[in-house]
């Protein structure tokens, strides 16, 4: 059975840094920690399940700034719970019903309270318990609260995790800014790309000299290599 529901989405401005396509799935799905097929099925379906989110640019799947952030929300979704595609939707056509949006998970009014009507909803549909809605809405704030936005309430820079640890013990230490490096992550607070800096320790340079060079911390270095090398392979 074909899924029905569906979710109005608004047209890009492509004048705004956050609308321009600029990541690929492979690429936003080693930056958010997300399985690239989970990704792929979020913006392009899957079988019979429409998309969740509209890609900036649907012919090529490049996705935006804006596209980042809202995977980056529903991933939060997916680390302890696991929700289906079709439930997804349904939660985010209850959101758009609710709070009047568009795109819902890129506004402030889901960090304030469309969080825990998305909780509440999808809780609904699979009988998650009072406790289980708890832990799910603790970990969407947590996210959340990586996601920084400008005057109007729309994000303007994503601090994406880059270590295992609890989210809430997580340091900033890697930002995405689309107005910064065409968008690709730097150190937070410097400007320096961490695809310089993993190109550097693949060829074998330490972090602590690259700390030294570059003047950050060997802890904010050794997480802009997490950002760009599977450390197994490096």
């Amino acid at each position: 059975m074909r899924e029905s529901n569906t979710v109005t989405l608004t047209t890009f401005n492509q004048t705004d840094r956050r609308e321009i396509p600029a990541y690929s799935i492979p690429e936003a799905a080693h930056y958010l920690g997300v399985p690239k097929s989970t990704l792929r099925a979020w913006f392009a379906g899957q079988q019979k399940f429409r998309a969740v989110i509209r890609p900036a640019d649907p012919k090529t799947l490049i996705l935006s700034f804006s596209n980042l952030v809202e995977a980056y929300v529903l991933s939060a979704i997916r680390r302890k719970h696991h929700i289906g595609l079709p439930t997804i939707r349904r939660g985010l056509s209850f959101l758009v019903e609710k709070l009047g949006s568009k795109r819902p998970l890129l506004e402030e009014q889901f960090a304030t309270h469309g969080a825990r009507l998305f909780v509440e909803r999808v809780g609904e549909i699979i009988n998650l318990s009072q406790t289980g809605q708890v832990e799910m809405t603790d970990l969407i704030h947590a996210y959340l609260e990586r996601v920084e936005r400008d005057a109007k309430g729309m994000p303007i820079k994503l601090y994406p995790f880059m270590r295992s640890q609890p989210p809430k013990d997580q340091p900033r230490t890697v930002v995405i800014d689309p107005r910064i490096s065409f968008g690709r992550p730097v150190i937070a607070g410097t400007g320096i790309p961490t695809a310089v800096l993993a190109e550097r320790f693949k060829a074998g340079d330490q972090p602590p000299d690259l700390a030294k060079d570059y003047g950050a911390s060997e802890e904010a270095i050794w997480d802009a290599i997490r950002c760009e090398v599977d450390l197994k392979a490096a």
